[in-house]
């Protein structure tokens, strides 16, 4: 049985569960799936692709 890779939250590194989370990709280079977890949405807190370097809220 393979199970999911573990999403993580761009911005902290948490594991994002799926209440409140989301999972998009990157809006510059849409290469990396961007991770954010429901905290750091609320609050905005920023993230950085992997991939190119953009920053985004």
């Amino acid at each position: 049985m393979d199970s999911a890779p573990v999403v993580r939250c761009t911005s902290c590194g948490r594991a994002v569960p799926a209440k409140g989370a989301t999972q998009f990709p990157c809006p510059s280079c849409g290469e990396a799936t961007i991770g954010r977890d429901a905290r750091c949405r609320d609050q905005s807190v920023p993230y950085r692709c992997p991939k190119c370097g953009f920053e985004g809220p």
